[in-house]
């Protein structure tokens, strides 16, 4: 099997093309939380502790020199990230939590098999056929 032929069969498999849509959306979706991360819930968080933005927050490490750019540790942009992990990941939770929800109710109402009797409940059965055979005759 070629090569080309191989690669274009896993490719097409259900679940890598699921993974692949899952991921476009998934990096769609980290945009959106970054946006209300940063847009919607730090200016106030920020105002509410003294007018603080978190993105400004940096230590430098060393001054610009002689054309050299500053070297700087940027922590604030570190604390906008771990805010946007934790939302990101209680979405998820909750979007997860929903889903084994109606899961669990869907099977709850889903009407299971009667179990197969037992092996004394079909040799009593085939007992009880016999009987009535021989009563018949």
């Amino acid at each position: 099997m070629s090569f080309l032929k191989e690669f274009r069969e896993f490719a097409m498999k259900g679940n890598v093309v699921d993974m692949a849509v899952g991921i476009i959306i998934g990096a769609a979706f980290g945009k959106i939380v970054s946006s209300l991360v940063a847009d919607v819930i730090m200016p106030p968080l920020g105002l509410l502790i003294g007018g603080v933005d978190f993105k400004q927050f940096s230590i430098v490490l060393r001054e610009a020199q002689d054309g050299i750019p500053a070297v700087v540790m940027n922590y604030g942009m570190f604390i906008q990230t771990i805010f946007d992990f934790v939302i990101v990941a209680f979405a998820i939770f909750m979007a997860i939590k929903v889903m084994n929800k109606v899961r669990r109710e869907k099977e709850e109402t889903t009407p299971s098999e009667p179990a197969a009797p037992s092996t004394e409940e079909v040799l009593l059965t085939q007992i009880r056929d016999l009987l009535k055979e021989q009563n018949k005759k």
